[in-house]
């Protein structure tokens, strides 16, 4: 029997969850700030309503496809929460807009198990639905920002930026390309394979001067007012080209943090959904590189509903921000445990009164283990510095009789006697 998880998949240790609920606590608490509310949708998929959203990679080899043997109806694990959400909305027509919504989830893709590359990951994703203004891109920017900020990366960031129709009026009106999105996924995979990998696949698709056309394409890059006013210059022109230019303009001066933006015109983003503004989140470690992304997807909506519904959103992937976070050093997994006191019956006859003290400190909020092994002082408290609990709290017929209890601070080395009726402020003291 093989008790490993299957390829691609992976148990996490409580130290690794423990971290990983923090960090989506703290991103929750930014996304409730601005409003957004929790929405949450099933893992499995009817599989049409996840066909043609995706592109033929992700149709052909990413999602994970089966048949109901009971029914013959096809499913599917959902590959993001952004088409769940698109179905959601088209089957709620009443919805007021717009419509503000985050989910915090694991999702599913059939890709080639790598370093911080899993099979099943989740994403924190929130999207506005109902808004076709720069107002909303701005805000998808402003709220990521402040969730990395939230999360520590202060500073250590940049938001890069493009709009699919400049891509758009560059690539298929300009160089004339009938079928860009090949080109697309050659770009996409610059940080992965460099300039002249990127060149090299580009002239096996379109040849050495169109492939030179789009490599000079790839030098629109830096500060986006900059950028996008050398555009207006050379391609303002084009009717597509200008639509993009005006959007990203607009959010640029809406975005509270300016500098956190670099325009690249290399960012053209792998879904085939994408219709406006797009974007990616680079940390400047360069052992994480990519850690969220999303755009506008005005049409999405409309391929599952009667109507169309413009939508703007971003998604935060959290695998593989914590793994590398914590290779990095910039999260750390030294918390092993949420309880906070381990009570320590010093005599097995003292079992009794430490469930009793161990309840009056559950009931002032504290995180308490009792031992249930029947095991020996000693035995308790090996055990508690193995899981990282922080205060042990001894209890023994002196403490009973005396209806009082001993704190010891593992990491100050304090010990201190007090009556449990005053026992909060001590402990609370202890941990801070």
């Amino acid at each position: 029997m093989e008790l490993r998880p299957p390829r691609g998949f992976r148990d996490v240790p409580p130290e690794l969850a423990i971290l990983r609920k923090e960090i989506i606590s703290r991103l929750e608490a930014v996304y409730r700030r601005y409003g957004f509310d929790p929405l949450e949708t099933p893992a499995v998929e009817h599989w049409e309503v996840l066909a043609g959203k995706y592109g033929e990679e992700a149709e052909q080899r990413l999602i994970w496809r089966f048949k109901d043997p009971w029914s013959d109806r096809e499913y599917a694990l959902r590959y993001d929460l952004t088409v769940p959400l698109a179905r959601y909305v088209a089957s709620h027509p009443e919805m007021p807009l717009p419509f503000k919504r985050y989910q915090i989830a694991p999702v599913w893709r059939h890709e080639e198990p790598q370093r911080g590359r899993y099979r099943e990951f989740y994403q924190a994703d929130v999207d506005i639905v109902g808004s076709p203004y720069p107002e909303a891109d701005a805000e998808v920017i402003n709220v990521i920002v402040d969730a990395m900020e939230a999360i520590g990366v202060s500073g250590g960031f940049k938001v890069m930026i493009n709009d699919r129709r400049v891509l758009a009026g560059l690539f298929e009106e300009e160089l004339g390309l009938s079928d860009p999105l090949p080109v697309y996924r050659a770009i996409d995979r610059l940080d992965k394979v460099g300039p002249e990998g990127v060149r090299a696949e580009l002239e096996r698709l379109l040849g050495a001067p169109a492939a030179s056309r789009v490599m000079e394409l790839l030098s629109f890059r830096g500060e986006p007012r900059d950028v996008l006013e050398r555009l207006r210059r050379e391609h303002g022109s084009n009717r597509r080209v200008a639509e993009g230019i005006e959007h990203l303009a607009q959010v640029v001066d809406l975005v509270k943090r300016p500098s956190a933006l670099t325009f690249d015109m290399a960012l053209v983003r792998g879904l085939d959904y994408y219709t406006g503004p797009i974007l990616e989140v680079v940390l400047d470690r360069p052992a994480i590189g990519s850690v969220a992304g999303g755009g506008r997807y005005d049409n999405l909506i409309g391929l599952l509903a009667k109507r169309q519904v413009p939508a703007t959103g971003a998604s935060i992937g959290l695998d593989r921000l914590i793994d590398a976070g914590v290779e990095v050093g910039l999260f750390s997994t030294s918390k092993r445990t949420y309880t906070q006191v381990m009570v320590v019956n010093v005599t097995p006859e003292s079992f009794r009164y430490a469930w009793r003290v161990a309840d009056q400190l559950r009931s002032w909020g504290f995180s308490v283990r009792v031992d249930l092994m029947r095991s020996g002082q000693d035995v308790q408290r090996r055990k508690a510095s193995r899981w990282g609990v922080p205060v042990l709290a001894f209890v023994g017929p002196q403490e009973e009789s005396a209806n009082t209890v001993t704190f010891y601070s593992q990491s100050k080395g304090e010990r201190v006697t007090v009556p449990l009726g005053e026992a909060r402020q001590v402990l609370e003291r202890l941990l801070s």
